[in-house]
């Protein structure tokens, strides 16, 4: 058999300049494609949100599911040290993460947790857990009772929302019961609005209604209610009744906005870029199908890139033949069916496109930019699946552009 040898030539200098374009990366040179976090773009979008605030009203950040893929680490840091006062996330794995990465910040919970195995490590780790019903308080009380500890619990209402939480009715009842058992220290009281980034405001505000209800009902009761929380991303940005002692912020954070109508109100800036490689470039007759089962087929003469990233790695197959990307500062279409790992350009309007030149998928070059928000119109969808769906073997890179 051949023996090997190990290469030791120069990197081709396209390839060279797109990895000084596009910072540095731990998972070695030449990367297919990876994801860019803007913690200037953060920053400021943590300091924009806090202008909408009066005190005591803090922010809460939310970065649960990888903190909407951008990096729940990296993120949490940056968002606390911009201004953010706790954290919220969805499982006991997701809090795990934050605490041993030494973040001693508030961690809300905003799952249901139910078992006492849940229960152990949630106060071995010092989270702050949802409680949802009578039952769930029965089972963190008797639990917490073996290992005499008290932990800060947060109740959650549902008032209207028909997810998680007590019916608003009965606020004065299940807080009461809560107060009755032990080890179980209320922490905050609170619901999720469903509506609030449609411009129609009438559901929220019956919602918005029975959380004063609620409030009411425990005041008559004699009980001073503690913390309140109410308002996601768009109802920060649209009414600073909502706001209450915390706003728990997601997709503001990370520079999109939950409607068009909320864009006048805050400058945000988007947080995430989705870049990859051309690995190589072809010229392909008239006539000539591209990819799996055919669905483009030239109609003249054309360039064609491959670029190296795909459906595994978060670029949806439904995007095929509808997408963009940016080359240079230019606009391409996407041809042919996306597959796993690679998807095909049509670069014709590009002389001399190289192998190793960077593709933005998501962000912005030169003068244009493409967002989650474009991909999700494409598709009927919403930004924060699309957000969510750029996969872990693509590296998070932090970079800082303000």
């Amino acid at each position: 058999m051949r023996e090997l040898k190990q290469t030791t030539g120069r990197i081709p200098k396209p390839c060279e300049d797109a990895l000084r374009n596009a910072g540095d990366f731990s998972g070695g040179l030449c990367q297919r494609a990876w994801v860019e976090i803007d913690l200037g773009a953060l920053t400021h979008n943590v300091q924009q949100l806090r202008t909408l605030l009066t005190p005591p009203t803090q922010l809460m950040a939310v970065v649960k599911a990888d903190a909407y893929g951008h990096g729940a680490t990296v993120v949490a840091r940056t968002a606390l040290d911009a201004g953010a006062s706790g954290l919220c996330v969805a499982t006991v794995q997701e809090g795990i993460q934050l605490r041993e990465a030494g973040i001693k910040s508030p961690i809300l919970l905003l799952g249901a947790m139910n078992t006492p195995e849940q229960v152990r490590a949630i106060a071995h780790w010092q989270l702050e857990p949802t409680i949802c019903t009578p039952q769930q308080a029965l089972v963190f009380s008797e639990t917490l009772a073996d290992l005499k500890t008290i932990l800060p619990v947060h109740l959650k209402l549902d008032t209207g929302m028909s997810r998680l939480g007590m019916p608003w009715q009965e606020t004065t009842e299940f807080v009461q019961l809560v107060q009755r058992l032990p080890y179980l220290e209320i922490a905050s009281v609170y619901s999720h609005l469903a509506t609030a980034d449609d411009p129609d405001s009438t559901v929220m505000k019956l919602q918005h209604q029975r959380f004063e209800d609620a409030i009411a009902q425990l005041r008559r009761a004699g009980i001073t209610p503690p913390r309140l929380h109410l308002a996601n991303s768009a109802a920060t940005l649209t009414d600073p009744a909502l706001h209450y002692d915390w706003v728990r912020v997601g997709l503001a954070l990370y520079g999109l906005y939950p409607a068009p109508h909320l864009r006048p109100v805050v400058d945000l800036k988007p947080v995430m870029q989705v870049k990859a490689r051309v690995t190589q470039v072809k010229t392909i007759p008239a006539g000539t199908g591209v990819s799996y089962g055919y669905h483009f087929i030239a109609d003249r003469e054309l360039r064609l890139a491959v670029v190296g990233v795909g459906y595994a790695d978060g670029v949806p197959r439904n995007l095929s033949n509808k997408m963009t990307v940016l080359i240079r500062g230019q606009q391409v279409r996407q041809i042919g069916a996306i597959t796993m790992d690679q998807l095909m350009l049509d670069v014709s309007s590009i002389p001399d496109v190289q192998t190793g030149e960077v593709v933005t998928l998501i962000g912005k070059d030169g003068e244009m930019d493409i967002s989650a928000d474009d991909w999700a119109q494409l598709l009927g969808t919403i930004s924060w699946e699309i957000l969510c769906g750029f996969k872990h073997r693509l590296p998070r890179v932090a970079v800082s552009n303000q």
